[in-house]
């Protein structure tokens, strides 16, 4: 299969390129730069199967020569993060939603077959019911979760219109190797690279609020899964389907031999405060299945870490 990758030089993008490439198919790249890393990819180069293009996915020509001759697409470029739509709503929406619009119609005009949308919890806003369904009521909090949930629908749109299929998958906290320090990112890199910097880390709120955290390498599975489906669109979460208090998240980083200093702060404007996904449409239709276990992740993802911190 050969297939597209916008967003390719960021931390699930990179990791996605590697599987791809180590299942033999083909992959062009298509990253700007601006928050991806031209050195998640610098193994690659000279690399036979492996392309890339150095642009904007708002870049209507260049999207159409990277999706020529495609099979899938895997659209992952974005702005991302609730506080970073708050400062910049007008960017988060150019980019999420005026890009994607952008992809999914190279993607119909090249004529290729999928197109797996990233999207994220953040649609859903406040929770009302735990797990989390696909079906629960979407009242995102931020720009970014209604930026999402604009992509996704315009997404599921295109399946419903075109000879084009779309699956847009709803990650919930990601993290793993290559996710570096990001102030409007997820809570695991900020905190450990604080930590290892010798900076107190900051837990808003009291810190019973939970969070549903999955390995890089289970989104990266989620990913392929989906692609290589036939006549499947829809969307579908993307968890562990546990869940963790920021609190005990703490003591885990302590069990990596990581000595946090916790400062407390105020809760933080358009935060949930529970998080849990049902994976139950992901496992019947995609055959998904998350196999790493926080811990076990953490572990993994501290080791990383210190090695990027110390370079």
């Amino acid at each position: 299969m050969n297939c597209l990758v916008t967003g390719g030089a960021g931390f699930i993008g990179s990791n996605l390129v590697d599987a791809l490439l180590a299942d033999g198919h083909g992959v062009t790249v298509l990253d700007d730069l601006s928050s991806g890393y031209g050195e998640n990819l610098a193994h690659l180069r000279g690399r036979e199967g492996f392309r890339f293009l150095e642009g904007d996915v708002r870049d209507e020509a260049l999207l159409a020569q990277a999706a020529r001759g495609q099979e899938a697409v895997f659209h992952l470029a974005a702005s991302v993060g609730n506080k970073r739509s708050i400062d910049n709503p007008l960017t988060d929406a150019d980019i999420n939603v005026l890009g994607t619009l952008k992809v999914l119609e190279a993607a119909r005009s090249a004529g290729c077959r999928k197109v797996v949308f990233s999207s994220s919890a953040g649609i859903f806003g406040e929770l009302k019911t735990l797990p989390i369904a696909e079906d629960h009521p979407v009242e995102p909090d931020s720009p970014y979760g209604c930026t999402k949930l604009c992509a996704e629908k315009l997404c599921l749109a295109y399946a419903k219109l075109y000879d084009l299929e779309a699956v847009a998958l709803r990650y919930f906290n990601v993290y793993g190797p290559r996710q570096r320090f990001d102030a409007y990112g997820n809570v695991i890199p900020i905190f450990v690279f604080q930590i290892l910097r010798g900076e107190p880390i900051t837990v808003f709120g009291d810190g019973e609020q939970t969070r549903d955290f999955v390995h890089v390498r289970d989104v990266v599975q989620a990913n392929v899964k989906a692609a290589l489906s036939r006549e499947v669109s829809g969307a579908f979460n993307i968890a562990s389907g546990t869940r963790i208090t920021l609190n005990d998240l703490v003591d885990l980083l302590r069990e990596t031999g990581l000595s946090p200093k916790v400062l407390s702060g105020p809760p933080r404007p358009g935060d949930v405060r529970h998080s849990l996904a049902d994976l139950r449409q992901a496992r019947t239709l995609l055959g998904f299945e998350p196999r790493v276990d926080l811990r076990e992740g953490l572990k993994e993802y501290v080791a990383w870490a210190r090695e990027e911190a110390a370079r």
